[in-house]
């Protein structure tokens, strides 16, 4: 009899024929950035994840470093907001900030810097509002220079996050124009209109004020829609794709892996962080459990990259797992 059981007998056997290696150089850190002083304030919806102002965050810094885990995605909550986001591409706005202080206090991490404009409009929209609506056109145009600033401020890769047509080609271009060829961009390639964001909106103060997003994020239920979206931003350029969020869209990040050969990301979303953690503190779940075998599925699936909020907590297991 064939008997597959032979390959599970016990766990020396079953960590040598395991096919998913997950390893803390596939994480990539969110992480948010508050303008002001003395703040280290708790995200409600997201228990583990704070708002930290410059002055607060080395320790956080320090822990990412030392548990091997190579990167952080910055995002940025300005004291300011207006009706286009201009905070977002001042050269001592909040991310600008960011960068130039991480790069001092830890040079090792690598910074990528979250391109779009909801953390900074009036409205909570990713761009400029014209009737009711995002228009993309004038939104690209904020968008180069949003860019420009952030690339001129040190950033090492940009990710543009607001599903705009174009916003390859346009990024692109205003960075080949000044200086930055070499600057890679990770797109947001595929972007859901999800139910799944809603904990961000409150990490980043970013719930746009009036109606939805649904007019420039991706229909859940289209899959087609997502092998063109992808189709479009590696002809204009992008270095990494990525697919958001990650548990809801495996078949997608699968699509997408079987299609192109350019890295591929994923976005373990701030509502899939939280339910898990909602769950594990009623004991429901064993919560590190969980969190393993979501992010493993994540990279079974095909994501070279997961940017998750589980990064620390993930990084101590497999150290500890190692023996490290």
């Amino acid at each position: 009899m064939i008997r597959p059981r032979r390959l599970r007998k016990n766990i020396a056997i079953r960590d040598m024929v395991r096919e998913t290696q997950l390893d803390s150089a596939d994480f990539i850190y969110p992480i948010f950035i508050e303008e002001g002083e003395n703040i280290k304030k708790e995200i409600s919806s997201m228990p583990g994840i704070y708002r930290y102002s410059l002055d607060r965050i080395d320790e956080e810094l320090q822990e990412v470093a030392e548990l091997g885990i190579p990167s952080l995605m910055l995002f940025g909550i300005p004291k300011q907001k207006d009706a286009e986001g201009s905070s977002s591409w001042q050269d001592e706005g909040i991310v600008q900030q960011g960068i130039k202080h991480i790069k001092q206090a830890q040079p090792s991490l690598y910074l990528i810097a979250d391109v779009c404009f909801c953390e900074y409009t009036d409205h909570g929209h990713c761009g400029v509002m014209v009737n009711g609506d995002v228009d993309n056109d004038l939104t690209l145009t904020n968008l180069e220079k949003q860019s420009i600033s952030l690339a001129n401020a040190g950033a090492d890769m940009l990710a543009p996050s607001g599903m705009m047509d174009g916003m390859i080609a346009s990024m692109r271009d205003a960075l080949d124009l000044n200086g930055h060829s070499t600057l890679p961009i990770m797109s947001y390639a595929v972007k859901y209109a999800s139910s799944f964001y809603g904990p961000f909106r409150d990490a980043a103060d970013s719930a746009p004020a009036f109606g939805d997003r649904h007019t420039y994020q991706m229909d859940p239920a289209n899959r087609m829609e997502a092998l063109r979206e992808a189709d479009l931003d590696v002809e204009e350029g992008a270095d990494i794709l990525m697919v958001k969020p990650a548990l809801s869209y495996l078949d997608i990040i699968r699509d997408l892996k079987e299609r192109y050969s350019l890295p591929l990301a994923t976005y373990n979303v701030s509502g899939e962080y939280a339910m898990l953690k909602a769950a594990a503190a009623k004991g429901w779940i064993d919560g590190e459990k969980m969190m393993m075998e979501q992010l493993t599925s994540m990279k079974r699936a095909g994501a070279d990259l997961i940017l998750t909020y589980h990064a620390k907590e993930a990084a101590k297991l497999l150290l500890r797992k190692s023996g490290s």
